[in-house]
């Protein structure tokens, strides 16, 4: 069979469903200025699907810096990967901060979050090494997973007492290849809100022989006493062995970096396929990077308004009744029961009838029979924003508790 037909034949569990979703429930258009409020098809919407958590995306300061840096630098400089042509000592400086800000001995600079974690893992394990990660693993890891040529088990979802089973499995097959163990888990879920158990996991480290990973991208930034991330938050920095970040959530910007110990970083910089074979970060990211670490060290209250809409939020939600799982973290996810004729037509009422924008999540990337309502606050949401979609979930809530919708799924040709 010819390879393209294929493609079309099979469109895949999201694809599937192209004609009728594109531009409405998959691949939608926000325009206007990066806030709370936004434009929806020419409609005004309270947006909470942004991952822009501490509202630096149009924070002055780092508006002035971006713009100040393209006009000295512009976006082709440097030219080349950084280990040819492409280094400049502005990286080497956010890669420093960075270090110390996550306190890790050294740090390197990646050029983009999810290619990055990938990469990572592609670098750090070989076929007589085995991976142990939990089942709730954002994609990236997945892939990377995929990409490992020895052995790799998975536990559910912060199930401590299955991971134990895994890391013994684990631990009798690298006593035959000589290998070594990496496991790797999530300082906070992206979907369902809840933070890897961090702690548990590298109180493991008495019993048994493994290198801990951490991707934390929703964390860095957030979470924590200066929001150095999840392992601050739970008081393991030590015991995590290779932290990883990104810059697409709290800093809103682009690119991502790792950190661990000097010599372990050093062997990155040398065999990071995706980094020694793309070009470097450019210029304006990096010094726009710069300014927004800075603001983050040194204005904590951009974390302590997030929170105060995270907490108003969550609180308010449960009181209300509403299942957030075990969020404790920004992401805040809705729990309800459904399919996608429900999720659909949910999404229709709140953009068209409330006026609010959020990200609706179902099968494949959660189990049949569940929908997700998924809001990502931000420390630029009022308490305002936060009463009006507590109020607009409950007459939703009532609506799918009376059959309102279940039916079909909406054709958007018809909006």
């Amino acid at each position: 069979m010819d390879i393209f037909e294929k493609r079309v034949m099979n469109l895949g569990p999201l694809g599937m469903y192209a004609k009728q979703a594109d531009g409405y429930f998959m691949f939608p258009k926000l325009e206007g200025e990066i806030s709370n409020r936004m434009k929806f098809r020419g409609k005004d919407v309270l947006v909470w699907s942004l991952n822009n958590y501490l509202g630096l995306a149009n924070h002055p300061e780092v508006r002035e810096t971006d713009a100040q840096a393209a006009k000295d630098w512009g976006l082709a400089y440097p030219m080349g990967a950084r280990m040819m042509s492409g280094q400049t000592i502005y990286h080497e400086q956010l890669e420093r901060e960075l270090a110390a800000f996550v306190k890790k001995e050294d740090a390197f600079l990646l050029n983009f979050g999810y290619q990055g974690m990938v990469s990572i893992i592609d670098a750090m394990v070989d076929r007589k090494d085995v991976i142990v990660y939990d089942s709730d693993a954002h994609a990236c890891i997945i892939d990377g997973a995929r990409l490992h040529m020895g052995k790799r088990f998975v536990y559910p979802h912060n199930n401590i007492e299955n991971l134990k089973i895994q890391l013994k499995r684990a631990q009798k097959m690298t006593e035959e290849t000589g290998g070594g163990i990496l496991v790797i888990t999530e300082g906070v879920y992206g979907m369902t809100g809840d933070q890897g158990k961090l702690k548990e996991i590298v109180e493991l480290k008495k019993d048994f022989d493994f290198r801990l990973l951490v991707d934390d991208a929703h964390g860095f930034g957030t979470m924590g006493p200066t929001g150095a991330g999840t392992p601050e938050e739970q008081g393991v920095q030590d015991g995590v062995d290779i932290y990883f970040g990104t810059f697409a959530k709290a800093m809103a910007g682009i690119g991502a970096f790792v950190a661990t110990k000097h010599d372990i970083v050093d062997f990155l910089r040398h065999n990071m396929r995706s980094q020694t074979y793309a070009k470097s970060l450019p210029m304006p990211m990096v010094i726009g990077s710069l300014k927004r670490l800075d603001l983050i060290r040194k204005h904590p209250e951009l974390k302590d308004n997030l929170w105060t809409i995270v907490n108003a939020l969550q609180s308010g939600l449960r009181e209300a009744g509403f299942n957030l799982g075990e969020a404790a973290s920004p992401v805040t996810p809705v729990i309800l029961q459904g399919g996608i004729p429900e999720a659909t037509q949910i999404t229709v009422d709140l953009r068209e009838n409330y006026g609010i924008f959020c990200s609706i999540v179902t099968y494949p990337v959660i189990p049949k029979g569940m929908l997700l309502l998924r809001l990502i606050p931000t420390a630029i949401h009022t308490l305002e924003d936060v009463r009006y979609t507590i109020e607009a979930y409950k007459e939703v809530r009532k609506k799918l508790e009376a059959g309102a919708y279940a039916d079909v799924m909406y054709d958007i040709s018809k909006l």
